[in-house]
Order: structure tokens, then C-alpha cells, then sequence
């Protein structure tokens, strides 16, 4: 698919939200996820596509898979190009080069319930995050660049949903053994 196609593609969704806004609220597709042993995990959309997530040695998986977290920096990354590669072809604009690297700062202790040394809870998610974007687009000035990466992570719904603390309702069914 091309620039030009992605921009068709965006400029009629716009049109059908615009004559009905309802239409845009939908349920989003489930991610199941099965423990598969050890500390393994399989993770897979209805349609079939699927990932599998370990742990490092050091907490009890193998390490050769990513760990849910690095899943949740890849989200973060791979949505923030995606908004950013629709808002160009928007706004015709050629990228030569793109790259977003997400990154982030956690504390271990948190994951594993711990407390710090005044007794108080160790935050289990990320207490840093950063993005750092590097684009590229001839003949489109520095400012214009930065301006569309600035507005795309207004929209971005991954780091969105990051930066609101969208509550998590948790619903558990205890099976019969």
C-alpha cells in the first residue's frame, strides 16, 4: 500500500465518521492469552496471529522469547509510527526515514510484590517512559516534522490509553477442577 492509498483509506473513514460519529465506537479485537508452562505464555488475536512471551533465566523463564513488557514498549512503539506514517500520507508528505524506539525504566521489585525500604509499595509498571522518534522527509522543514510527530502522539491510542491510566476492570471465573 502506498502513501497515497493510506491517505484514500484515512480521508474515507473520516467521511463515514463524520456523517455518523457512532460509528467509530467499537469493541476492540480480545487478546487471549494461555499459560503454556513454566513461565511461557501465548498470546493470540481471532484471527489466529499469535506470541509467545517468557521471562529472563533470572525469573524463571527461559529467555528466549520477549517478556509481556517489552510487548507493551513495542505497542507503545509501533503505534506512535503507525499514527505518525497515516498523519504524513495525510498530509502528503514523503518520508524518507522513520524510526520510534520506546523506552522505559521499571523496578523489578515492583513485579514481584516487594516493598521498598520504608515499607512502601514498589509501582509494578514502568516509572519512566520515553519515545524517540528520528524522521526524515526531504524538502518538508524541521519544524513541520516536529509539529506532525508532536500532534500524531495526541491521537496515538496506545500511548493514550498509557498516559490516562485507563482502569482496568478485572473479572475472574474459578473453574471446577
Amino acid at each position: 500500500m502506498t502513501m497515497r492509498d493510506i491517505a484514500t483509506a484515512i480521508k474515507r473513514v473520516e467521511s463515514v465518521l463524520h456523517k455518523r460519529p457512532q460509528a467509530g465506537l467499537q469493541d476492540d479485537a480480545p487478546a487471549t492469552s494461555r499459560w503454556e508452562g513454566n513461565a511461557r505464555v501465548l498470546s493470540r488475536h481471532p484471527s489466529g496471529l499469535h506470541v509467545v512471551t517468557d521471562m529472563p533465566k533470572e525469573l524463571g523463564g527461559t529467555g528466549d522469547q520477549v517478556t509481556p513488557g517489552w510487548l507493551m514498549r513495542a505497542a507503545l512503539a509501533s503505534c506512535a509510527t503507525t499514527g505518525i506514517v497515516m498523519a504524513a500520507a495525510k498530509q502528503d508528505i514523503a518520508l524518507r526515514s522513520l524510526e520510534v524506539v520506546a523506552c522505559s525504566q521499571s523496578d523489578a521489585r515492583g513485579m514481584l510484590g516487594m516493598t521498598d525500604i520504608t515499607g512502601a509499595s514498589v509501582p509494578a509498571g514502568p516509572t519512566a517512559v520515553e519515545l524517540r522518534v528520528s524522521i526524515c522527509a526531504p524538502g518538508v522543514s524541521d519544524a513541520r516534522l516536529q509539529a506532525l510527530v508532536k500532534a500524531c502522539s495526541l491521537c496515538a491510542p496506545v500511548s493514550c490509553a498509557m498516559e490516562s491510566a485507563v482502569p482496568v476492570t478485572l473479572r475472574i471465573d474459578v473453574l471446577a477442577a
